[in-house]
């Protein structure tokens, strides 16, 4: 057993010196280069670009005696298409998928506002739901250009609906702590 043992540790020890030296990038350590797929940046930053698109944005109080808010701010241009499922991922010149001539026609479907509650965290507020249905007109190209090139288009629509809700605070009926708590979250 102790011959095996000091064999071992003597084949370690020529073998060592052997693997430090030439072109062996297991040599860096902690510094060995990784490779990494072009689209990992991609994905990061579709996924941490874009932290305020599940958050809900807390509003001023509504006021008594003024009509009450509407749901004026549609689903932007890119929250509609970052909702929209991923074109496959393709290999390139083997075959490839895209998206050309998109248009977006956007529906609000319901503006209503519910009776002040206490939500936690943010204390008494009124849950205003604004909800939109947006449709997607594009063309969608598949390309091929191996074996043979080939590519196809076709007319796609597709549905989305995306809940833009937010929270109006509620401090009350007193018109005075209404005009001061607007004053104070909007500056004016």
């Amino acid at each position: 057993m102790f011959q095996i043992r000091r064999h071992v540790l003597l084949l370690a020890a020529a073998a060592f010196p052997v693997s430090a030296i030439g072109c062996n990038p297991f040599t860096l350590g902690l510094l060995t280069p990784v490779p990494i797929q072009p689209w990992v940046a991609e994905r990061m930053n579709q996924k941490y670009g874009n932290r305020n698109d599940g958050r809900t944005p807390i509003m001023p109080p509504i006021r008594d005696g003024f009509p009450p808010p509407i749901c004026e701010d549609a689903p932007s241009d890119q929250e509609v298409l970052r909702a929209m499922p991923r074109v496959t991922r393709g290999v390139p010149y083997i075959y490839e998928e895209f998206r050309d001539d998109i248009v977006i026609v956007k529906n609000r479907l319901v503006d209503k506002i519910d009776p002040p509650r206490f939500f936690p965290l943010v204390g008494p507020a009124q849950l205003h739901h604004c909800h939109w249905e947006c449709v997607v007109y594009y063309t969608e190209t598949c390309q091929s250009d191996h074996p043979f090139p080939m590519q196809t288009k076709k007319n796609r629509v597709q549905v989305l609906y995306i809940d833009k809700d937010h929270l109006h605070l509620y401090v009350g009926p007193n018109t005075d702590t209404q005009k001061q708590i607007t004053h104070d979250l909007t500056k004016y």
